[in-house]
């Protein structure tokens, strides 16, 4: 007696234990799954040669953003830094011809009015500190580039005569005249004399002479008076320790050239501005000595 249904797998059944996933049973869907991840994480795999070979590794995202640079964690020499100060080129105690150069500058625009020396002294540290602060620049007193660069747009190239204004320049070779026998040896082009005996130079002072319109005679000459408190009868003006030695020109003192230097000019004498020089000059030279003038 036939059974209705006999041979066919009930309905309930079918969807209980043979239920699809994908196209593939459960625990077939389970196998291939494990297989690809077992892949993934590196297990080997047999090639078709045989041999087993390990497969290409794959780095999964952790799904964590990795840190990006923040303000805080930023190195702290990334912080803006203060600009740096000019650079001092001169100060206090420095001495040579950039010396001379920047008094003479500060002399242009009136705020030096000594010298030029060459020597960076409290006149000269005070002048620049009055310089910076009229133009709102750091009042230090020490000339630094801006400082510099400032000045050097307000004033002209001074001259070797403005950079020696009040003496101090060096003496050039003495005139071969001036190599034999007790001389005072004066040069034009350098501006000095030279109280020379026997060719070797015992004292070098700057000196001053006349101008274009009264001019010092050229020439060789001597002693032929000393006169230790002299005053021109011509223009009535005081020449101490005058030694004439060509008409009324003379080797003498002159307080005009102390003052005032190569800004002014004789009446054809010689005019020394160092006092005590001239004094002890005065004191060795003899009536007779020679003297020669050249350029």
């Amino acid at each position: 007696m036939r059974t209705r249904g006999m041979g066919r797998t009930p309905r309930r059944a079918r969807g209980g234990r043979g239920a699809r996933t994908g196209g593939l049973r459960a625990p077939t869907a389970v196998l291939a799954c494990g297989a690809a991840l077992a892949v993934l994480v590196g297990c080997t795999v047999e090639g078709p040669d045989g041999e087993r070979h390990s497969p290409v590794r794959i780095e999964l995202p952790s799904g964590k953003p990795s840190p990006g640079p923040s303000a805080k964690s930023a190195p702290p020499d990334d912080k803006p830094s203060a600009p740096a100060a000019p650079a001092v080129l001169w100060e206090r105690g420095d001495e040579g011809r950039d010396i001379r150069e920047l008094q003479a500058r500060l002399r242009q625009v009136a705020w030096l009015f000594d010298g030029p020396t060459g020597v960076y002294d409290d006149l000269t540290e005070r002048a620049v500190r009055g310089f910076q602060g009229k133009r709102g620049l750091p009042r230090t007193g020490r000339t630094d580039r801006v400082t510099w660069e400032r000045l050097l747009r307000m004033t002209r190239e001074p001259g070797t005569w403005d950079l020696y204004l009040m003496g101090g320049q060096p003496a050039d070779p003495p005139d071969p005249r001036c190599l034999t026998g007790r001389v005072l040896c004066v040069s034009k082009k350098s501006r000095t004399l030279r109280w020379m005996v026997d060719g070797r130079t015992e004292l070098t002072v700057p000196v001053r002479f006349g101008s274009e319109y009264t001019p010092t005679r050229e020439g060789v000459f001597s002693v032929y008076w000393k006169s230790r408190h002299h005053v021109s009868t011509l223009y009535d003006s005081p020449m101490p320790y005058a030694m004439f030695f060509s008409g009324g020109q003379a080797v003498h003192y002159s307080a005009d050239f102390a003052a005032r230097g190569y800004a002014g000019a004789s009446h054809g004498c010689v005019n020394v501005a160092d006092e005590p020089a001239i004094r002890e000059m005065f004191a060795r030279v003899r009536t007779g000595d020679k003297v020669v003038v050249h350029r």
